[in-house]
């Protein structure tokens, strides 16, 4: 694309992430992970009420006396935005195609982070980590990051979680809220190992994309199928109830697999669709993550 046309799609999607920012989101997102992270402070005398987990015993052996650790609220969050633009991301039958919507979707985030005074950093991967962009502050920052993902043009066609989730785990030392965005057309157990790494490391939230045909075939026809990441071809015939059945059935089980996966390693999942208005989706999500954070 040209420069001209780059810079006017950037600013189309900040223009449509800012009306989107209203004080009611922003605040979710504030109320739900400011003040998740603690960091040592100082230590002071013991006084009756205080937890007792929280002693200091070193201090306490060295002074003859109870002394408590005192934490202090982190009130700076590090975001990341981890997103996959393997070849199944440029699919979509609705009102956009999946890369499209995550672009949206990543934009938003990263300008909410940037209302809360966090830093925000950016991983792009296929089946390797294709960009790298480190966590920093700042308008024109975010505004580079929507500029990669509009602009990005990845070299490999196929998913790698298990690679994204190992460098993640590796070049992110600090504590940092983790938006994995990806359709996760992988094979589970290629990635479990490090997305359990990464959700006891970190604070990771799933969102997965998908497109209402990946679930349900419209009913066209003969039709002409390629796999975009592997190069499979199949030529179907989408009019036969059988072939539906089948379908819809194993994209049922694949679905209700993926939902147990995600509860066994305890990660939040959310599943937004290209005919989807996010919005309300996030929202109820984050209010919903709130309240069970509220309960632990």
């Amino acid at each position: 694309m040209e420069t001209a046309e780059v810079l006017k799609r950037v600013r189309k999607i900040e223009i449509l992430a800012r009306k989107r920012i209203d004080a009611t989101f922003s605040g979710e997102y504030e109320s739900l992970f400011k003040g998740r992270g603690m960091s040592f402070d100082e230590v002071r005398p013991y006084s009756p009420g205080d937890d007792i987990r929280f002693i200091d015993w070193n201090v306490t052996a060295r002074m003859g006396s109870l002394y408590i650790k005192k934490f202090v609220e982190e009130r700076e969050l590090t975001v990341l935005l981890l997103v996959d633009r393997s070849s199944s991301a440029f699919f979509g039958t609705k009102r956009r195609i999946k890369s499209e919507l995550v672009t949206e979707i990543s934009a938003l985030l990263g300008l909410t982070a940037l209302r809360n005074n966090d830093r925000v950093g950016l991983i792009i991967f296929t089946s390797e980590v294709e960009r790298f962009i480190p966590p920093k502050k700042g308008k024109s920052h975010v505004l580079r990051l929507i500029r990669e993902l509009v602009v990005f043009e990845p070299k490999k066609t196929q998913t790698g979680l298990s690679e994204a989730l190992a460098f993640l785990n590796r070049a992110i030392k600090r504590r940092s809220v983790v938006f994995l965005i990806s359709d996760f057309m992988a094979d589970i157990s290629t990635y479990e190992k490090p997305l359990a790494i990464a959700n006891k490391k970190h604070e990771l939230v799933a969102l997965q994309i998908n497109d209402p045909a990946e679930k349900r075939l419209p009913e066209i026809g003969w039709a002409f199928l390629e796999d975009a990441e592997t190069g499979e071809k199949i030529v179907i015939n989408t009019a036969e109830k059988r072939f539906n059945s089948l379908f819809a059935g194993k994209s049922e089980r694949s679905e209700n697999s993926m939902l147990r996966f995600f509860q066994r390693l305890g990660v939040d999942r959310l599943v937004i669709q290209t005919s989807d208005n996010y919005m309300p989706k996030l929202l109820g999500f984050f209010r919903k993550r709130r309240k069970k954070a509220s309960k632990i």
